[in-house]
Parts: structure tokens; sequence; C-alpha cells
């Protein structure tokens, strides 16, 4: 038996639930006994859901045109993950690193984090040195 105490509009009601079977209850108010039913309300989602449009179907043939890709050589940059110090750098321009090779540590949030190539490249610009602070998202190196 659990036992409550409301007050409502400034009037004191004490409620003892003594019975209790999915939505129906026996409670008894200030010594009153009811048979009451109880009404839940669904819980909403606060997560919105995303809805994407469709896409439309393309007119006339239902080739797929695809561009020839450009033979010129891109830059991929390698940012900070987080701020914190350059301690050392393995690599200097010009080097050739291959997935997996250690490229420098950085310091972070009071921890030595290794930075390791990401895939097979080329180092052809160098922007940090050992003892710069770099914030999240300064580009550290460009790698071809």
């Amino acid at each position: 038996m659990r036992s409550f105490k409301f007050t409502i509009s400034g009037n004191n009601y004490e409620v003892d639930v003594l019975k209790l079977e999915g939505s129906f209850a026996e409670v008894e108010v200030n010594g009153t006994p009811y048979q009451i039913e109880i009404q839940r309300q669904k819980a909403e989602s606060k997560t919105p859901i995303l809805v994407r449009p469709s896409r439309p179907n393309p007119s006339g043939s239902h080739e797929i045109k695809r561009e020839e890709k450009d033979t010129k050589t891109v830059l991929s940059k390698v940012l900070a993950p987080l701020p914190g110090n350059i301690m050392q750098v393995f690599v200097k321009q010009g080097d050739h690193v291959k997935r997996g090779d250690k490229i420098l540590i950085y310091e972070a949030m009071k921890m030595e984090n290794n930075l390791l190539a990401e895939k097979d490249g080329i180092i052809k610009n160098l922007k940090v040195h050992p003892g710069d602070s770099v914030l999240q998202g300064d580009v550290l190196l460009e790698m071809e």
C-alpha cells in the first residue's frame, strides 16, 4: 500500500492506493474508498524524425552520365583532432608515407597522442613544428 498527501485548492487529502491492476486502482481518499480508472498519456518522442524528399526520376533516358576525373593532384589536409601542443614531428616536406606511419606526436588533454597517416601519400606542405600550439581543426600538414 502506498500513501500520498495532496493539497488541492487549499484542501488537504490523504490518498492510500490499496490495489493497482493494469489501468484500474482501488484508492481510499480521506477514509472514503473509490475505484478509479487510470488514463495514461502516450509518451511523445522529442527526437525529430528526418524525412528526406524522394528523388525525382530523370526524364528521358535512364543512362547515367559520368564525368571524367580531373588528373590534377588533390591535396588532402590533415587537421588537428583536438587542441594541444606539437611535441615531435617525424616527417618533412617531400617524404613518402604509407598508411599507418607515425607522422607526429602532440599533447592534448594532458596525454601524448600519435597522429598516423590515414593513407599512402607524399607530404607536400608541413605547417607545424615542435613546440607549436594548435586548435581543433587547424591544418597540420597537406598530403598528396
